[in-house]
């Protein structure tokens, strides 16, 4: 009977526990901004179709992922000795 009453006791307790980060959480994370704007139809499809730039961006990202390769290539190839590691930090600028 005890110990029943000691569970008892302390699930009271719990439930009289002020609880701030759940209080917090569910206001959420900050204030809501204002909604996008809505467009006409024929502005938002100018507004979604391909530029020039953005073949520009991927140009870049190919370019980018290409080093990053090179780079991971670079990383694999065994060290024999201990003053590699300075040879493989030259290689490794050097592809940047």
């Amino acid at each position: 009977m005890r110990p029943l009453f000691c569970l008892w006791l302390c699930l009271v307790l719990a439930a009289c526990a002020d609880f701030p980060a759940i209080e917090e959480a569910d206001r959420g994370a900050g204030p809501i901004g204002a909604p996008p704007p809505l467009l006409p139809f024929d502005e938002l499809e100018v507004a979604t179709t391909a530029s020039p730039t953005a073949e520009s961006g991927i140009d870049t990202l190919e370019a980018r992922a290409a080093s990053l390769r090179a780079r991971a290539a670079i990383l694999r190839q065994p060290l024999l000795a201990d003053d590699d590691i300075d040879e493989l930090r030259a290689r490794l600028a050097r592809v940047r």
